[in-house]
Protein backbone atom coordinates (compact mmCIF):
# COMPACT_ATOMS: atom_id res chain seq x y z
CA UNK A 1 0.00 0.00 0.00
CA UNK A 2 1.37 3.41 -0.99
CA UNK A 3 -0.25 5.34 1.87
CA UNK A 4 -1.32 3.62 5.09
CA UNK A 5 -3.37 6.56 6.35
CA UNK A 6 -5.58 9.19 4.80
CA UNK A 7 -5.80 12.71 6.13
CA UNK A 8 -9.18 13.83 4.90
CA UNK A 9 -9.19 17.18 3.15
CA UNK A 10 -11.98 19.70 3.80
CA UNK A 11 -13.48 18.71 0.45
CA UNK A 12 -13.55 15.02 1.38
CA UNK A 13 -15.07 15.77 4.78
CA UNK A 14 -17.74 17.85 3.10
CA UNK A 15 -18.57 15.00 0.69
CA UNK A 16 -18.87 12.52 3.56
CA UNK A 17 -21.13 14.80 5.59
CA UNK A 18 -23.23 15.54 2.51
CA UNK A 19 -23.77 11.80 2.05
CA UNK A 20 -24.84 11.46 5.69
CA UNK A 21 -27.21 14.43 5.44
CA UNK A 22 -28.62 13.03 2.20
CA UNK A 23 -29.56 9.82 4.00
CA UNK A 24 -30.85 11.18 7.31
CA UNK A 25 -32.60 14.30 6.00
CA UNK A 26 -34.90 15.70 8.68
CA UNK A 27 -34.50 12.60 10.83
CA UNK A 28 -34.25 8.80 11.01
CA UNK A 29 -37.84 8.38 12.08
CA UNK A 30 -37.74 4.60 11.94
CA UNK A 31 -35.11 4.51 14.67
CA UNK A 32 -36.44 7.53 16.56
CA UNK A 33 -39.90 6.02 16.86
CA UNK A 34 -38.98 2.36 17.43
CA UNK A 35 -35.78 2.39 19.52
CA UNK A 36 -35.64 3.81 23.09
CA UNK A 37 -33.35 6.83 23.38
CA UNK A 38 -31.22 5.24 26.09
CA UNK A 39 -30.71 1.96 24.19
CA UNK A 40 -27.05 1.14 23.50
CA UNK A 41 -25.59 -1.65 21.38
CA UNK A 42 -22.50 -3.32 20.06
CA UNK A 43 -22.47 -3.61 16.26
CA UNK A 44 -20.16 -5.62 14.06
CA UNK A 45 -19.44 -5.17 10.37
CA UNK A 46 -18.96 -8.47 8.57
CA UNK A 47 -17.53 -9.19 5.14
CA UNK A 48 -19.94 -11.14 2.97
CA UNK A 49 -17.29 -11.66 0.31
CA UNK A 50 -13.52 -11.70 0.23
CA UNK A 51 -11.47 -8.67 -0.75
CA UNK A 52 -9.26 -5.77 0.33
CA UNK A 53 -10.54 -3.38 2.99
CA UNK A 54 -10.36 0.38 2.41
CA UNK A 55 -12.13 3.34 4.01
CA UNK A 56 -11.54 3.11 7.75
CA UNK A 57 -10.50 6.81 7.91
CA UNK A 58 -14.01 7.60 6.69
CA UNK A 59 -15.50 5.41 9.42
CA UNK A 60 -13.42 7.14 12.08
CA UNK A 61 -14.45 10.56 10.79
CA UNK A 62 -18.15 9.69 10.78
CA UNK A 63 -17.97 8.35 14.32
CA UNK A 64 -16.03 11.40 15.49
CA UNK A 65 -18.99 13.56 14.47
CA UNK A 66 -21.11 11.72 17.04
CA UNK A 67 -18.73 12.71 19.83
CA UNK A 68 -19.22 10.41 22.83
CA UNK A 69 -22.36 8.70 21.50
CA UNK A 70 -20.54 6.07 19.40
CA UNK A 71 -17.01 4.73 19.06
CA UNK A 72 -15.02 2.46 16.81
CA UNK A 73 -13.80 -0.27 19.14
CA UNK A 74 -11.71 -2.22 16.64
CA UNK A 75 -11.17 -2.36 12.90
CA UNK A 76 -9.23 -4.27 10.29
CA UNK A 77 -6.57 -1.90 8.88
CA UNK A 78 -6.91 -0.63 5.35
CA UNK A 79 -5.07 -2.86 2.90
CA UNK A 80 -5.84 -6.08 4.79
CA UNK A 81 -7.33 -8.95 2.79
CA UNK A 82 -10.46 -10.35 4.45
CA UNK A 83 -12.50 -13.46 3.81
CA UNK A 84 -16.25 -13.93 3.75
CA UNK A 85 -17.62 -14.08 7.29
CA UNK A 86 -14.72 -12.16 8.84
CA UNK A 87 -15.40 -9.28 11.25
CA UNK A 88 -14.15 -6.06 9.67
CA UNK A 89 -15.00 -3.62 12.47
CA UNK A 90 -16.74 -3.41 15.83
CA UNK A 91 -18.66 -0.34 16.96
CA UNK A 92 -20.35 0.55 20.23
CA UNK A 93 -22.77 3.25 21.28
CA UNK A 94 -26.25 4.67 20.91
CA UNK A 95 -28.38 2.24 18.92
CA UNK A 96 -30.24 5.08 17.26
CA UNK A 97 -27.00 6.69 16.14
CA UNK A 98 -25.51 3.42 14.90
CA UNK A 99 -28.61 2.75 12.82
CA UNK A 100 -28.58 6.31 11.52
CA UNK A 101 -25.06 6.11 10.12
CA UNK A 102 -25.20 2.45 9.04
CA UNK A 103 -25.97 2.97 5.36
CA UNK A 104 -23.62 5.92 4.84
CA UNK A 105 -20.79 4.09 6.57
CA UNK A 106 -21.34 0.90 4.58
CA UNK A 107 -21.70 2.78 1.29
CA UNK A 108 -18.25 4.30 1.69
CA UNK A 109 -16.58 1.16 3.01
CA UNK A 110 -18.11 -1.04 0.31
CA UNK A 111 -17.27 1.35 -2.53
CA UNK A 112 -13.69 2.05 -1.46
CA UNK A 113 -13.03 -1.60 -0.62
CA UNK A 114 -14.36 -2.53 -4.06
CA UNK A 115 -11.87 -0.16 -5.71
CA UNK A 116 -9.01 -1.50 -3.57
CA UNK A 117 -9.99 -5.09 -4.31
CA UNK A 118 -10.10 -4.61 -8.08
CA UNK A 119 -6.81 -2.70 -7.99
CA UNK A 120 -5.15 -5.56 -6.09
CA UNK A 121 -6.29 -7.99 -8.77
CA UNK A 122 -4.61 -5.90 -11.47
CA UNK A 123 -1.46 -5.49 -9.37
CA UNK A 124 -1.26 -9.23 -8.81
CA UNK A 125 -1.57 -9.89 -12.55
CA UNK A 126 1.56 -7.81 -13.35
CA UNK A 127 3.66 -8.93 -10.39
CA UNK A 128 7.31 -9.34 -11.33
CA UNK A 129 7.05 -7.32 -14.55
CA UNK A 130 8.13 -3.98 -13.09
CA UNK A 131 5.05 -2.24 -14.47
CA UNK A 132 3.01 -0.08 -12.10
CA UNK A 133 -0.77 0.09 -12.22
CA UNK A 134 -2.14 3.64 -12.46
CA UNK A 135 -5.61 5.05 -11.98
CA UNK A 136 -7.19 7.81 -14.09
CA UNK A 137 -9.51 10.80 -13.63
CA UNK A 138 -12.53 8.60 -14.39
CA UNK A 139 -13.74 8.83 -10.80
CA UNK A 140 -17.07 9.39 -9.07
CA UNK A 141 -17.70 13.18 -8.97
CA UNK A 142 -16.79 14.52 -5.54
CA UNK A 143 -15.10 11.31 -4.40
CA UNK A 144 -11.81 11.45 -6.32
CA UNK A 145 -9.63 11.88 -3.25
CA UNK A 146 -11.20 8.86 -1.56
CA UNK A 147 -11.19 6.63 -4.63
CA UNK A 148 -7.58 7.44 -5.45
CA UNK A 149 -6.71 6.62 -1.84
CA UNK A 150 -8.42 3.25 -2.31
CA UNK A 151 -6.28 2.63 -5.39
CA UNK A 152 -3.16 3.17 -3.29
CA UNK A 153 -4.53 0.85 -0.63
CA UNK A 154 -4.92 -1.81 -3.32
CA UNK A 155 -1.28 -1.44 -4.35
CA UNK A 156 -1.76 0.84 -7.34
CA UNK A 157 -0.41 4.31 -7.99
CA UNK A 158 -2.11 7.61 -8.70
CA UNK A 159 -1.85 9.36 -12.05
CA UNK A 160 -2.69 13.05 -11.96
CA UNK A 161 -5.35 14.20 -9.49
CA UNK A 162 -6.66 16.83 -11.87
CA UNK A 163 -5.86 19.09 -14.77
CA UNK A 164 -3.65 21.23 -12.55
CA UNK A 165 -0.82 18.91 -11.46
CA UNK A 166 0.38 17.17 -14.63
CA UNK A 167 0.46 18.14 -18.30
CA UNK A 168 -1.04 15.45 -20.53
CA UNK A 169 -1.20 16.40 -24.19
CA UNK A 170 -3.90 14.28 -25.75
CA UNK A 171 -5.17 13.92 -29.29
CA UNK A 172 -7.35 17.04 -29.18
CA UNK A 173 -4.62 19.24 -27.68
CA UNK A 174 -2.14 18.08 -30.30
CA UNK A 175 -4.59 18.73 -33.15
CA UNK A 176 -5.37 22.23 -31.85
CA UNK A 177 -1.67 23.06 -31.41
CA UNK A 178 -0.69 21.88 -34.88
CA UNK A 179 1.20 18.72 -33.98
CA UNK A 180 3.19 17.00 -31.25
CA UNK A 181 6.32 19.13 -31.63
CA UNK A 182 4.35 22.37 -31.60
CA UNK A 183 2.26 21.34 -28.59
CA UNK A 184 5.28 20.31 -26.52
CA UNK A 185 7.21 23.42 -27.50
CA UNK A 186 4.34 25.67 -26.39
CA UNK A 187 3.98 23.85 -23.07
CA UNK A 188 7.72 23.95 -22.35
CA UNK A 189 7.75 27.70 -22.97
CA UNK A 190 4.85 28.34 -20.59
CA UNK A 191 5.59 25.70 -17.94
CA UNK A 192 6.54 27.94 -15.02
CA UNK A 193 5.21 25.35 -12.55
CA UNK A 194 7.74 22.72 -13.62
CA UNK A 195 4.99 20.17 -14.22
CA UNK A 196 5.81 16.81 -15.77
CA UNK A 197 4.84 16.64 -19.44
CA UNK A 198 3.30 13.57 -21.05
CA UNK A 199 2.13 13.16 -24.64
CA UNK A 200 -0.40 10.67 -25.94
CA UNK A 201 0.44 8.87 -29.16
CA UNK A 202 -1.79 6.56 -31.12
CA UNK A 203 0.58 5.02 -33.68
CA UNK A 204 4.13 3.72 -33.95
CA UNK A 205 4.83 6.49 -36.47
CA UNK A 206 4.38 9.10 -33.76
CA UNK A 207 6.84 7.44 -31.38
CA UNK A 208 10.04 9.09 -32.58
CA UNK A 209 8.34 12.48 -32.92
CA UNK A 210 7.24 12.31 -29.29
CA UNK A 211 10.61 11.03 -28.14
CA UNK A 212 12.49 13.78 -29.98
CA UNK A 213 10.22 16.38 -28.41
CA UNK A 214 11.83 15.67 -25.04
CA UNK A 215 8.76 14.80 -22.98
CA UNK A 216 8.89 13.12 -19.59
CA UNK A 217 6.46 10.34 -20.45
CA UNK A 218 4.88 8.88 -23.57
CA UNK A 219 1.43 7.30 -23.44
CA UNK A 220 0.79 4.48 -25.89
CA UNK A 221 -2.96 4.79 -26.32
CA UNK A 222 -5.21 2.05 -27.70
CA UNK A 223 -2.37 0.18 -29.38
CA UNK A 224 -2.16 -3.52 -30.01
CA UNK A 225 0.36 -5.48 -27.95
CA UNK A 226 2.57 -5.79 -31.03
CA UNK A 227 2.49 -2.02 -31.58
CA UNK A 228 3.31 -1.42 -27.91
CA UNK A 229 6.27 -3.77 -28.04
CA UNK A 230 7.62 -2.07 -31.16
CA UNK A 231 7.09 1.38 -29.63
CA UNK A 232 8.88 0.46 -26.43
CA UNK A 233 11.86 -0.81 -28.42
CA UNK A 234 11.99 2.37 -30.50
CA UNK A 235 11.83 4.63 -27.45
CA UNK A 236 14.48 2.70 -25.55
CA UNK A 237 16.86 2.58 -28.51
CA UNK A 238 16.36 6.20 -29.50
CA UNK A 239 17.31 7.71 -26.17
CA UNK A 240 19.44 5.19 -24.33
CA UNK A 241 20.04 6.14 -20.73
CA UNK A 242 17.61 9.04 -20.86
CA UNK A 243 14.45 7.81 -22.51
CA UNK A 244 11.05 9.03 -21.32
CA UNK A 245 8.86 6.85 -19.15
CA UNK A 246 6.35 4.78 -21.07
CA UNK A 247 2.69 4.33 -20.18
CA UNK A 248 0.14 2.02 -21.80
CA UNK A 249 -3.53 2.97 -21.85
CA UNK A 250 -6.81 2.10 -23.52
CA UNK A 251 -9.40 -0.43 -22.33
CA UNK A 252 -6.84 -2.68 -20.63
CA UNK A 253 -8.52 -5.38 -18.57
CA UNK A 254 -7.61 -8.28 -16.30
CA UNK A 255 -7.31 -10.62 -19.27
CA UNK A 256 -4.90 -8.40 -21.19
CA UNK A 257 -2.90 -6.57 -18.51
CA UNK A 258 -0.18 -9.21 -18.05
CA UNK A 259 0.55 -9.29 -21.78
CA UNK A 260 0.69 -5.47 -21.84
CA UNK A 261 3.10 -5.47 -18.89
CA UNK A 262 5.35 -7.92 -20.71
CA UNK A 263 5.96 -5.35 -23.48
CA UNK A 264 8.24 -3.46 -21.08
CA UNK A 265 6.11 -0.40 -20.34
CA UNK A 266 6.69 1.40 -17.03
CA UNK A 267 3.04 2.17 -16.27
CA UNK A 268 -0.37 0.81 -17.19
CA UNK A 269 -3.31 3.15 -16.63
CA UNK A 270 -6.67 1.49 -16.01
CA UNK A 271 -9.83 3.58 -15.89
CA UNK A 272 -11.82 0.56 -14.74
CA UNK A 273 -10.21 0.74 -11.30
CA UNK A 274 -12.63 3.52 -10.42
CA UNK A 275 -15.27 3.70 -13.14
CA UNK A 276 -16.15 0.01 -13.15
CA UNK A 277 -15.24 -1.35 -9.72
CA UNK A 278 -18.00 -3.18 -7.94
CA UNK A 279 -18.47 -3.14 -4.18
CA UNK A 280 -17.08 -5.42 -1.51
CA UNK A 281 -20.22 -6.81 0.10
CA UNK A 282 -20.35 -5.84 3.79
CA UNK A 283 -23.12 -5.91 6.38
CA UNK A 284 -23.62 -4.36 9.79
CA UNK A 285 -25.29 -6.45 12.49
CA UNK A 286 -26.31 -5.18 15.93
CA UNK A 287 -25.59 -8.20 18.09
CA UNK A 288 -25.79 -7.39 21.78
CA UNK A 289 -27.05 -4.78 24.19
CA UNK A 290 -24.30 -3.27 26.30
Amino acid sequence: MQNDELKLSPQARKAILLALAEDIGSGDYTSLWSVPEEHRSVARIFARSGGVIAGMPVARFLLSRLKSECELVSAVPDGRVVQAGQVVAQLRGSTRRLLGLERTLLNFLQRLSGVATLTRRFVDRVEGSGAKILDTRKTTPGLRELEKYAVRVGGGYNHRFGLYDFVLLKENHIAAAGGIREAVKAVRKANDRNLLVEVEIRSVEEVLEASRAGVDRIMLDNMTVEQMRASVELIRNHRKGGHPEIEASGDINLNSVAEVAATGVDYISVGALTHSAGILNLTLIIETDS
